[in-house]
């Protein structure tokens, strides 16, 4: 099994924690309709949500996400290796972060959280990512390689509302 590129696996995990020097933070919320959430749940951990993203392509090692499941993303030309680090799943939370492996571009854990407050209410997707640069060309792009990854982010947000039959 390959290393994770970064010392602190489920560093997602913790809502609202400060990326650690050197890192960045990017978060990232989607209102979703009240009574989406097991359709946004069933979409997210079957790797349905990340298909829905133009110009992504999406190799999970396994059909659901679960702690060390393996996935390549593929944006065009770049490849993105990537393994589960933390899954959750309950009445009111539903999830998982992955960690960069060896030749992702960047290094760190990305984590797609759905959270509500009670059964049927109003559901909310947060992408959270703590991250660094790892490739060449993504330490060259600077602050350019950050607003491309919020722009993903936002990619990720609306292919959410799509999957989960949100209007």
């Amino acid at each position: 099994m390959q290393d994770l590129t970064y010392p602190w696996p489920g560093i997602t995990a913790e809502d609202e924690r400060p990326a650690p020097p050197g890192f960045h933070a990017l978060r990232l919320r989607t209102a979703l309709p009240a009574g989406t959430f097991e359709s946004a749940a069933d979409a997210l951990l079957g790797w349905r949500m990340h298909q829905a993203v133009p110009l992504l392509t999406v190799v999970p090692e396994q059909p659901q996400a679960a702690p060390g499941v393996g996935v390549l993303l593929r944006l065009g030309p770049v490849a993105a290796p990537c393994r589960v680090v933390w899954t959750v799943r309950d009445e009111h939370r539903a999830g998982f972060a992955y960690g960069t492996l060896p030749g992702h571009p960047e290094s760190g854990e990305e984590a797609f959280v759905l959270s509500r407050a009670e059964p049927g209410g109003p559901v909310v997707f947060t992408v959270v990512a703590v991250s660094r640069p790892a490739a060449w060309y993504a330490r060259a792009a600077g602050p350019l390689g950050r607003g491309l990854q919020r722009a993903i982010a936002g990619q990720y947000g609306r292919a959410m509302r799509a999957v989960a039959g949100a209007p």
